[in-house]
């Protein structure tokens, strides 16, 4: 019994005190959200006033090597308490000495700075803007150097705040895809955070953890003493790399000024892994120049039909379905063609057509009359199945980069409220359609990669401190999009293309390269397809060495000026770094031999129109008919084929007399003609095949001059 007693008591106990404590505590509780608010809340803004972040640096964006793309430099600005105990007794005395090192230092008005200092002296201001530039270091050192700064005069007020600023030592290279920065949360209290690009989707890694300080005055001079250290960011090591960014940026450029397009994409993957070498985005300002203005490869704004590089897709389907074979024969007539209610014409309609021929022919040739013959011959009233298997392959979803505002494909479905009677012959040659540029990209890269396609990839590693932390490997999208047979097929078309077809200009000597050229007329923000919106997309898309693929390569350029066509545009720029990524990346080998014993000047002079001189120079410059510039004499240009050589012949313009424009485009006869006072009628469509009135004839004012075009 005693025993109990002793327990009981001990229990007994034990519960009092932890009632009495727990009393104790509501009762604190109590006083201090009811009692002593005032006090505490005194506490809290003291804390918060007093208290303050050490910025992490953030860290190094990296090319593949390394090398800093984007990087953080410590920058100051400087404040000023003008309620520091030694200010406080020398201001009257000593501020015009003040004010006229300042202004001296920055050089800018002393009075004015002085009226300022004055103004937030008299208001007790803890928190004055010396400067409103930041300062680097080596300025900080030496404004802090002022005899007016100096510890027995006003260097007690002196407050630095420091603030890191992200430069790219490269400038603009590829600054979209390395991305921005911008205040985040709270107006920036929490530093700069990354916003797009690489800086936002590796944000958790380059950012570091910030410290907290603590500010404290000693004998009347401000000090933050640190309570917790910040960590500082992790270095992100990117697959860009350096001299391939330059090479692609700069033959870009060069592209964009000479056609004054809108602007234009350029994109350098690795076929294997799917690593993003070089990416280029120039869009035009306001004044007439190109930066880096918007990432067009993979953002929403250069989500845009496609056009011809669509057309690959297309026969992939009929083929993977067992429908056709390259050799089949398909009639594509004069290069129009009537299909419910819509009329499908090829790019050189007016030059006679093509005719009946095969599957890679109708390919090489980009004839839309023929792929859209062939998937509505066998997919009409299968609709489905065709968008399914475009479904298959892919790319009708998003990469899933990770970046902000990436593009999403759109492929419209049968079962869509948008879809119309000539749908499925326009989409088979890339209207109706929208995919990014690297989207289509990383379709060519699958045909190069024997059917496996990789996702893009931007990202290598994160390192710490040179240490590896994460390794992000390459990964598979799918990993056979289609049949060995189809594939072996689709890549024997494509290298066509560069051999025989639209993209032969771009072929060389000493390895062969495959792709296919696209044009497309796009929407003109809110002008659509009208004649007065009429805006084009010249775009190739393509992998070399063909034979053994390294590289695959798209370029697309929007709005170009003149010239519009996929090969004209795009291809320069796909060939001048084809060119310098075999010369610095790739085993030379040595000059191919010339297999073939007829020239292709006769099937290249068919392209030629008849026209003005320096758009004939400029058209035979680009496929390398090698006419001599001297033989091109007067305003007005004719080439004709006789026995394998071009024959030129020129004119110059008369006034008063009737000029020949048999042979030439019809808006170019037109445009010649109106201009020297006739009034012109022209039937068809394509080049001028007969005009009334023969060159050479006195022109009579208010005459009629009508044209037959074919």
């Amino acid at each position: 019994m005693e025993i109990r007693k002793y327990i009981t008591l001990r229990f007994g106990i034990i519960y009092f005190l932890a009632m009495a404590l727990t009393a104790a505590i509501v009762v604190k509780l109590f006083m201090i959200q009811n009692v002593d608010t005032e006090r505490w809340e005194q506490i809290a803004k003291n804390l918060k006033t007093n208290t303050s972040e050490i910025q992490a640096k953030r860290g190094n964006v990296c090319a593949d090597d390394g090398s800093i793309l984007a990087t953080s430099i410590p920058y100051y600005e400087l404040r000023f308490d003008c309620k520091a105990p030694r200010v406080v007794r020398e201001f009257d005395e000593k501020n015009d000495a003040f004010s006229l090192e300042v202004a001296k230092f920055f050089g800018i008005s002393k009075s004015q700075f002085q009226q300022r200092l004055k103004r937030a002296y008299r208001q007790g201001s803890r928190w004055f803007q010396i400067f409103p530039e930041k300062v680097n270091y080596n300025q900080l050192q030496q404004f802090k150097r002022l005899e007016m700064l100096k510890r027995s005069n006003f260097g007690s007020g002196l407050i630095v705040v420091g603030e890191s600023e992200r430069i790219m030592p490269h400038g603009d290279m590829a600054s979209r895809t390395i991305g921005t920065l911008n205040k985040g949360a709270f107006g920036g209290i929490h530093g700069n955070v990354g916003y797009s690009g690489i800086e936002g989707l590796m944000e958790s890694y380059l950012a570091g953890v910030n410290g907290l300080a603590i500010k404290r005055n000693y004998s009347g001079h401000w000090v933050d003493i640190p309570i917790t250290n910040p960590e500082e960011g992790k270095d992100v090591v990117t697959t860009i790399n350096v001299n391939l960014q330059d090479f692609t940026q700069n033959a870009l450029m060069r592209q964009m000024l000479k056609s004054q397009a809108e602007w234009g994409t350029a994109v350098v993957m690795e076929v294997a892994t799917g690593d993003v070498k070089a990416i280029a985005n120039l869009g035009r300002r306001k004044d007439g120049t190109y930066s880096e203005t918007y990432n067009y490869a993979l953002g929403h704004a250069g989500c845009s039909e496609p056009g011809s590089t669509f057309k690959l897709v297309s026969l992939m389907v009929a083929m993977e379905d067992g429908y056709v074979d390259t050799t089949d024969v398909f009639d594509t007539g004069i290069g129009r063609w009537d299909y419910k209610g819509q009329t499908i014409y090829d790019s050189d309609y007016g030059r006679g057509g093509h005719g009946a021929i095969n599957m890679k022919e109708i390919f090489e040739l980009s004839s839309n009359v023929g792929v859209a013959k062939i998937i509505t011959k066998y997919y009409e009233g299968k609709e489905r199945d065709f968008i399914d298997r475009v479904y298959n392959f892919g790319l009708n979803k998003p990469l899933g980069l990770g970046f902000a505002g990436e593009g999403v494909p759109y492929i419209k479905y049968p079962s869509d409220n948008v879809w119309w009677g000539p749908s499925l012959a326009w989409i088979s040659y890339g209207y109706e359609i929208k995919l990014t540029p690297l989207q289509t990209l990383t379709f060519y890269n699958a045909i190069a990669n024997n059917g496996r396609m990789v996702k893009p990839r931007f990202v290598k590693e994160v390192r710490e401190n040179g240490l590896l932390v994460r390794q992000f490997d390459t990964e598979v999208l799918n990993p056979l999009i289609c049949s060995k047979s189809t594939l072996e097929k689709a890549k024997s078309m494509l290298e066509g293309v560069c051999t025989e077809g639209t993209g032969r200009s771009l072929n060389n000597d000493y390895f062969p390269i495959a792709g296919k050229t696209g044009t497309a007329q796009v929407a003109n923000d809110n002008k659509g397809y009208t004649q007065g919106g009429k805006k084009y997309q010249a775009s190739f898309a393509g992998y070399f060495p063909a034979d053994d693929p390294k590289y695959s390569i798209i370029v697309a350029v929007v709005g170009p000026k003149g010239l519009y066509y996929g090969g004209s545009v795009a291809g320069p720029v796909f060939k001048e770094v084809v060119s310098k990524v075999y010369a610095s990346f790739l085993d030379p080998r040595e000059k191919k031999e010339d297999q073939s014993d007829e020239p292709h000047i006769a099937k290249d002079i068919q392209l030629v129109d008849n026209g003005f001189r320096d758009d004939v120079i400029e058209t035979t410059s680009e496929l390398n008919l090698g006419v001599d510039e001297k033989q091109l004499n007067g305003d007005l240009v004719n080439l004709a084929m006789h026995d394998q050589s071009a024959e030129v012949k020129g004119s110059d313009l008369q006034d008063g007399i009737i000029p020949n424009v048999l042979g030439m485009a019809g808006s170019d006869a037109l445009y010649l003609l109106e201009r020297s006072g006739l009034k012109v009628k022209m039937n068809g469509l394509g080049k001028v095949s007969k005009q009334s009135i023969k060159a050479g004839n006195k022109i009579k004012k208010g005459q009629t001059i009508y044209l037959t075009l074919s």
